[in-house]
């Protein structure tokens, strides 16, 4: 069962975010700016959307997948979070990872998502030492490869 809630937006154009599909966690947020990126170059590009939150929520800036795949335009700091008490514009900071080919951004592409989690507010309790795990302190590269040809993990 999807869940719905109510988020207050101020659009400065049209490009209020949309779901495209049923089911789908992220709404389309679009480029207010034209724009080129070139290879390995950042940019920020405005969206036009400000939101206003419930506390004990957040909403997420994603990568689109498409952009990803066949032009390598990437999120920089995916996910980008946009706290509750932000009422400014939300912006993407694009990224374009190809090395050798510029993307052209136009008003009106689809340049990232938006997706909108609950949080939960933790209590950081200081300890001289952590209970116990399985994994302890295995940390990156800890489980191995699933294809490691002529070596070990």
């Amino acid at each position: 069962m999807t869940q719905t809630l109510d988020v207050l937006i101020a659009a400065e154009t049209a490009s209020v975010p949309v779901y495209s599909h049923p089911g789908d966690a992220g709404a389309d947020l679009l480029s207010t700016d034209d724009l080129v990126l070139r290879p390995g170059h950042r940019a920020l590009v405005g969206t036009g959307v400000a939101i206003a939150l419930p506390d004990g929520f957040a909403a997420f800036v994603m990568p689109r997948s498409g952009l990803a795949a066949k032009h390598g335009i990437t999120v920089v700091n995916a996910p980008g979070t946009v706290d509750a008490g932000y009422r400014g514009e939300i912006k993407v900071s694009l990224l374009n990872t190809d090395l050798e080919t510029e993307h052209h951004v136009a008003v009106g592409d689809k340049i990232a998502q938006l997706v909108i989690m609950p949080v939960v507010r933790a209590t950081f309790v200081p300890v001289t030492t952590l209970p116990e795990s399985v994994r302890g302190v295995g940390g990156h590269g800890s489980t191995g490869y699933a294809h490691n040809p002529g070596g070990t993990a």
